[in-house]
């Protein structure tokens, strides 16, 4: 059985977007075609740190992290060539909409005074990234487990062309993003106050 939000995709962000944009052709229509979950961890920690992190990374997206390493040596940042310095998953097809489902159901929620995601952070060629600062914000994390707060990047690859093409498909898809009302209505408060 297909995903949950693929089968919304399929019934109804594909008609919705085909009938706003006037797609003539289907592979025109935007889809997300690769999540990548990456967690950095600094080289100055311990080395179990990055073993914590891999395996906070798997019990989030249920896939074994690989290990990221360093290219080049830096001798201010006491980084040396191949020393591990972070981990990464890159999700596919059901895992990538299994994944993207429980970020925005129940990982996103759980953030404290949580008002919407910016919807500046695109990178320009319809890809998405958000910075989460805490991974116990996902459900699957114990925190009487874990050692110490780690960090992590998500980036949603769509086949968008643009910004707002990529917006109007994660909107869709139910991705909660901040209004830009709230900024409109502030400078009418102010004149208010003013007068």
């Amino acid at each position: 059985m297909k995903a949950r939000l693929y089968q919304k995709y399929v019934n109804e962000v594909v008609p919705a977007l085909k009938e706003k944009r006037r797609y003539t052709n289907p592979h025109q229509i935007p889809r997300m075609e690769k999540i990548v979950v990456n967690m950095g961890v600094s080289a100055s920690l311990e080395k179990s740190a990055i073993d914590d992190a891999a395996k906070d990374l798997m019990l989030i997206t249920g896939r074994k992290a690989a290990i990221s390493k360093s290219r080049h040596s830096i001798a201010n940042f006491k980084l040396r060539e191949g020393q591990p310095i972070g981990c990464h998953v890159t999700l596919r097809k059901d895992a990538m909409y299994e994944f993207f489902d429980r970020l925005i159901a129940t990982a996103l929620p759980r953030i404290r005074d949580f008002r919407g995601l910016s919807p500046r952070s695109f990178d320009g060629r319809g890809n998405y990234t958000l910075g989460v600062g805490d991974q116990t914000i996902f459900p699957e994390i114990e925190l009487d487990k874990i050692k110490r707060q780690q960090g992590m990047d998500i980036t949603i690859v769509t086949s968008a062309r643009t910004n707002e093409e990529a917006l109007e498909f994660l909107k869709l898809m139910g991705m909660p993003f901040a209004e830009a009302k709230a900024k409109q209505q502030q400078p009418a408060a102010q004149q208010q106050a003013a007068s």
